[in-house]
């Protein structure tokens, strides 16, 4: 089959490769059709690491169905699927409680199957692939992995209605926060340097817009909630924006609120001074997110599949770029430089 694995400085190279066999009788193999790319593969993006050589990259992804194992009664050959791609070990203490996104071999474990979306073709376990309304594209249902690390992150923050909350980055994943916050009934200020993700932000139903680079954020936040500051701040940025955002979001939640870290980190130890004196005599709590798995019984990629069928969640205004995956390369670098070419969501067709 077709793959892009990543070259030794980090970009990618088009090469056959051998097509996944099933690995058990409960096994699904799926036809890539569209892949996603998120912050965390650009985190990686045209970094030599020896690690990564050579392997095939990408977690956000939906396909169809051209194999099943003989004890698959979920999906049938030919079905759209959602391919969930947070693939824990199941047999530690944290995959038997359905917190597999906390597992200690998540990484390995899912980068062996299902988290290889830059390819034609991949396998995993029956209950990773879910079937697609009719209504639901590829291209729509690659959104919603970046969709189910928002409702996590909501999930863990307790945000109830009437809450204040700023957002921190306007990409998919800020954008995703938005619209869930509004769903439930909270007043949404979202903050970001690029006029076109925040004109976005603001027909998705932003409350208040504010351009980090010519606006006084912590004025406009106070401005929208009496003076407190926010009850929740989502950090949603990430990356190399980290040292700056998340002081940043420590400043504009109120005392006794909540600061939600969903942007990722890169490997090894960060160090990034805070106002730790305030934050303890203020009861900030810090809450770290991390991908997503279940919500009491619900698991929470079906939860955002349900939403964007009901059309809680928006798709089609996110997606402004698509690539057949022979030009990998070059969508990786209409992603990365989106001042350029106001890029939000970029898929690939697989």
């Amino acid at each position: 089959m077709k793959a892009a694995r990543k070259t030794a400085d980090g970009r990618f190279e088009i090469t056959e490769v051998e097509e996944p066999q099933l690995a058990a009788d409960d096994w699904v193999k799926a036809r890539v059709r569209m892949a996603g790319i998120c912050g965390t593969d650009l985190r990686h993006w045209e970094k030599a690491e020896e690690e990564l050589h050579c392997c095939i990259m990408g977690h956000e992804l939906a396909g169809e169905v051209v194999e099943v194992g003989p004890a698959v009664d979920r999906v049938a050959v030919g079905d759209r699927v959602l391919i969930e791609s947070v693939l824990g070990c199941g047999h530690c203490e944290w995959c038997r409680v359905q917190q597999y996104n906390r597992c200690p071999d998540l990484y390995p474990t899912r980068r062996a199957s299902v988290a290889r979306a830059y390819a034609e073709y991949v396998v995993g376990p029956q209950h990773k692939f879910h079937p697609l309304p009719d209504s639901v594209g590829y291209d729509d249902a690659s959104l919603l992995d970046t969709y189910a690390v928002a409702l996590h992150a909501q999930h863990l923050s307790g945000l109830t209605i009437g809450a204040r909350v700023a957002i921190i980055g306007a990409g998919p994943i800020g954008l995703g926060q938005l619209m869930l916050a509004k769903a439930s009934g909270a007043k949404v200020m979202i903050v970001d340097k690029l006029p076109h993700a925040l004109a976005l932000a603001e027909r998705l139903g932003a409350d208040r817009i504010v351009h980090a680079d010519e606006e006084d954020i912590e004025a406009a936040i106070r401005a929208m909630s009496d003076d407190r500051g926010a009850d929740i701040v989502f950090e949603c940025a990430g990356g190399t924006s980290m040292p700056d955002t998340l002081p940043l979001a420590t400043r504009l939640v109120r005392r006794g609120g909540k600061v939600v870290i969903v942007g990722g980190f890169d490997d090894g130890p960060i160090a990034i001074p805070l106002e730790w004196q305030r934050i303890q005599m203020s009861e900030i709590t810090l809450i770290p997110s991390a991908s997503f798995a279940f919500h009491d019984i619900h698991a929470e990629q079906l939860e955002v599949l349900d939403l964007l069928t009901r059309g809680v969640l928006k798709t089609q205004q996110l997606i402004t770029h698509r690539f057949p995956l022979d030009r990998i390369n070059e969508a990786f670098e209409t992603a990365q430089d989106r001042r350029r070419t106001q890029a939000i969501f970029v898929g690939l067709e697989v």
